[in-house]
């Protein structure tokens, strides 16, 4: 379990033009409800292992977090899924989340860390694997700033739009954001607003490109050799 600190962070708005119609009060009211302590660290003392999962919609990001959980034992969280879950629930923020996906836009930063940080707190995992976030730099900043530590590694699949466009379009699993339009809203946004997230790891010497053009197998050998390069021992 995370051993919690005594207080917050102090609030801070959410910019940039994609969510400028939220308003600040709105904001705070969501932040307030979703936010819990800061966790600082895992037993022991020494921090979780962290690794980020980027690329676009139909990347293979999800079939990949799966192979990864089944030979390395990371907890998956999937921001997406997340904040399907929230929308599920049917509460007032939910609502506020779908509206906001189906326009193609991010959800507050604060809103998704927060998500991501209650699942993280109640885990005794020490190892996750962090699926579709941060998607800007707001994103990460907020993340480091909220949870107090950084990615240990971040691994970007890097797929051709068309490519991307046609598996979301033919993997038909019912979802609201599945149609060619809204694809294609998020695949503007990701280009827009993932290339300083990306840029970022790398001068930090923390990203990893993984072509994700090919089987999964094929796909998966990328991944493989990244985690044989940093020790980190299977299941």
């Amino acid at each position: 379990m995370w051993r919690r600190a005594a207080s917050l962070s102090p609030f801070i708005s959410s910019s940039g033009s994609l969510i400028r119609n939220h308003q600040t009060a709105y904001n705070l009211k969501i932040w307030e409800s979703f936010t819990t302590e800061i966790p600082t660290q895992v037993k022991g003392g020494k921090g979780p292992f962290i690794c980020f999962v980027l690329g676009g919609p139909g990347s293979g990001k999800g079939t990949q977090c799966a192979k990864i959980v089944k030979n390395y034992g990371l907890t998956h969280l999937s921001a997406g899924e997340l904040l399907r879950r929230e929308i599920a629930s049917n509460s007032e923020y939910g609502t506020t989340i779908l509206n906001t996906i189906k326009e193609g836009k991010i959800v507050p930063s604060e809103v998704t860390v927060s998500l991501i940080q209650k699942e993280m707190e109640s885990s005794d995992s020490k190892k996750f694997l962090i699926d579709g976030f941060p998607r800007s730099e707001e994103n990460r900043a907020a993340f480091e700033r909220i949870m107090g530590a950084e990615p240990d590694i971040v691994l970007f699949f890097d797929c051709p739009e068309e490519e991307m466009v046609n598996r979301v379009l033919n993997r038909n699993e019912g979802r609201v954001d599945d149609n060619i339009d809204t694809v294609r809203k998020r695949l503007q946004v990701f280009k827009a607003l993932n290339l300083p997230v990306i840029n970022y790891y790398a001068r930090r010497g923390k990203l990893y490109t993984i072509n994700a053009v090919g089987t999964v197998d094929e796909i998966f050998e990328q991944v493989r050799a990244v985690f044989a390069a940093l020790k980190l021992a299977t299941e």
